[in-house]
Protein backbone atom coordinates (compact mmCIF):
# COMPACT_ATOMS: atom_id res chain seq x y z
CA UNK A 1 0.00 0.00 0.00
CA UNK A 2 2.99 2.24 0.27
CA UNK A 3 3.83 2.19 -2.96
CA UNK A 4 0.58 2.96 -4.71
CA UNK A 5 0.33 5.97 -2.33
CA UNK A 6 3.27 7.36 -4.04
CA UNK A 7 2.36 6.48 -7.43
CA UNK A 8 -0.58 8.60 -6.57
CA UNK A 9 1.05 11.73 -5.07
CA UNK A 10 3.35 11.60 -8.47
CA UNK A 11 0.60 11.12 -10.32
CA UNK A 12 -1.27 14.55 -8.73
CA UNK A 13 1.80 16.26 -9.45
CA UNK A 14 1.78 15.37 -13.12
CA UNK A 15 -2.02 16.42 -13.33
CA UNK A 16 -1.73 20.13 -11.71
CA UNK A 17 0.06 22.57 -13.35
CA UNK A 18 2.94 23.80 -11.28
CA UNK A 19 5.95 26.38 -11.62
CA UNK A 20 6.92 25.03 -15.41
CA UNK A 21 3.61 24.94 -16.95
CA UNK A 22 3.06 28.78 -15.77
CA UNK A 23 6.34 30.04 -16.92
CA UNK A 24 5.94 27.93 -20.37
CA UNK A 25 2.88 29.73 -20.49
CA UNK A 26 4.33 33.44 -19.98
CA UNK A 27 7.29 32.84 -22.43
CA UNK A 28 4.35 31.81 -25.00
CA UNK A 29 2.78 35.35 -24.37
CA UNK A 30 5.43 37.22 -23.81
CA UNK A 31 7.02 35.78 -27.57
CA UNK A 32 3.44 36.92 -29.14
CA UNK A 33 3.88 40.17 -27.69
CA UNK A 34 7.72 40.70 -29.01
CA UNK A 35 6.71 43.41 -31.37
CA UNK A 36 4.83 45.52 -29.49
CA UNK A 37 6.13 48.94 -27.43
CA UNK A 38 6.44 49.75 -24.13
CA UNK A 39 6.08 47.40 -20.92
CA UNK A 40 3.55 45.81 -22.96
CA UNK A 41 6.39 43.35 -24.59
CA UNK A 42 7.71 42.15 -21.51
CA UNK A 43 5.18 42.94 -18.73
CA UNK A 44 3.48 39.98 -18.68
CA UNK A 45 -0.02 41.65 -16.93
CA UNK A 46 0.23 44.34 -19.65
CA UNK A 47 0.96 41.89 -22.21
CA UNK A 48 -1.45 39.20 -22.43
CA UNK A 49 -4.27 42.10 -23.00
CA UNK A 50 -2.46 43.17 -25.61
CA UNK A 51 -1.65 39.39 -27.06
CA UNK A 52 -5.16 38.73 -26.91
CA UNK A 53 -6.21 41.96 -28.41
CA UNK A 54 -3.78 41.53 -30.80
CA UNK A 55 -5.38 37.70 -31.30
CA UNK A 56 -8.76 39.21 -32.04
CA UNK A 57 -7.78 41.76 -34.93
CA UNK A 58 -5.99 38.94 -36.24
CA UNK A 59 -9.07 36.77 -36.51
CA UNK A 60 -10.92 39.80 -38.12
CA UNK A 61 -8.12 40.99 -40.46
CA UNK A 62 -8.46 37.54 -42.06
CA UNK A 63 -11.74 37.51 -42.93
CA UNK A 64 -11.93 41.14 -43.80
CA UNK A 65 -8.49 40.45 -46.35
CA UNK A 66 -11.23 38.52 -48.31
CA UNK A 67 -13.93 40.82 -48.46
CA UNK A 68 -11.38 42.89 -49.58
CA UNK A 69 -9.55 41.06 -52.42
CA UNK A 70 -13.27 39.96 -53.71
CA UNK A 71 -14.15 43.79 -53.79
CA UNK A 72 -10.54 44.59 -55.40
CA UNK A 73 -11.62 41.96 -58.45
CA UNK A 74 -15.18 43.40 -59.08
CA UNK A 75 -13.41 47.03 -59.66
CA UNK A 76 -10.75 45.52 -62.05
CA UNK A 77 -13.14 43.30 -63.83
CA UNK A 78 -15.91 46.34 -63.95
CA UNK A 79 -12.57 48.81 -65.42
CA UNK A 80 -11.74 45.89 -67.56
CA UNK A 81 -15.80 45.51 -69.02
CA UNK A 82 -16.06 49.64 -69.46
CA UNK A 83 -12.77 49.83 -71.67
CA UNK A 84 -15.42 47.20 -74.07
CA UNK A 85 -18.56 49.01 -73.31
CA UNK A 86 -20.04 46.90 -70.79
CA UNK A 87 -20.91 47.23 -67.81
CA UNK A 88 -19.97 44.95 -64.90
CA UNK A 89 -23.30 43.87 -63.92
CA UNK A 90 -24.57 43.15 -67.52
CA UNK A 91 -20.96 40.98 -68.33
CA UNK A 92 -21.74 39.18 -65.28
CA UNK A 93 -25.03 38.61 -65.90
CA UNK A 94 -24.11 37.01 -69.36
CA UNK A 95 -21.50 35.10 -68.07
CA UNK A 96 -23.76 33.54 -65.87
CA UNK A 97 -26.53 33.06 -69.15
CA UNK A 98 -23.66 31.40 -71.23
CA UNK A 99 -22.72 29.29 -68.49
CA UNK A 100 -19.40 30.62 -68.33
CA UNK A 101 -18.04 29.52 -64.81
CA UNK A 102 -15.15 31.51 -63.95
CA UNK A 103 -15.02 33.21 -60.60
CA UNK A 104 -14.09 37.01 -59.77
CA UNK A 105 -10.58 36.02 -59.56
CA UNK A 106 -9.66 34.39 -62.47
CA UNK A 107 -11.86 36.79 -64.77
CA UNK A 108 -9.72 39.52 -62.54
CA UNK A 109 -6.67 38.05 -63.72
CA UNK A 110 -7.61 37.22 -67.54
CA UNK A 111 -8.16 41.11 -67.38
CA UNK A 112 -4.78 41.91 -66.77
CA UNK A 113 -2.38 39.32 -67.74
CA UNK A 114 -4.54 37.97 -71.07
CA UNK A 115 -6.62 41.22 -72.56
CA UNK A 116 -7.26 39.42 -75.53
CA UNK A 117 -9.19 36.86 -73.80
CA UNK A 118 -10.84 38.56 -71.55
CA UNK A 119 -12.09 40.77 -74.95
CA UNK A 120 -13.57 37.89 -76.18
CA UNK A 121 -15.58 37.37 -73.21
CA UNK A 122 -16.44 40.88 -73.28
CA UNK A 123 -17.58 40.60 -76.89
CA UNK A 124 -19.43 37.10 -76.21
CA UNK A 125 -21.54 39.23 -73.39
CA UNK A 126 -21.98 42.48 -75.86
CA UNK A 127 -23.15 39.82 -78.71
CA UNK A 128 -25.47 38.13 -76.15
CA UNK A 129 -27.10 41.26 -75.00
CA UNK A 130 -27.52 42.55 -78.72
CA UNK A 131 -29.37 39.47 -79.57
CA UNK A 132 -31.26 40.21 -76.62
CA UNK A 133 -32.79 43.69 -77.68
CA UNK A 134 -33.18 42.43 -81.10
CA UNK A 135 -35.45 39.72 -79.98
CA UNK A 136 -37.26 42.19 -77.71
CA UNK A 137 -38.12 44.48 -80.52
Amino acid sequence: MHDSSKVQAIKEKMVRGGQADRTVRRARILALAKGFRGRSKNCYSIAIRRVHKALQYQYVSRRLKKREMRSLWISRINIATREHNVNYSKFVNQMAQYNVQLNRKMLSELAIHEPRSFKALAELAKSRLQDGLLAAI
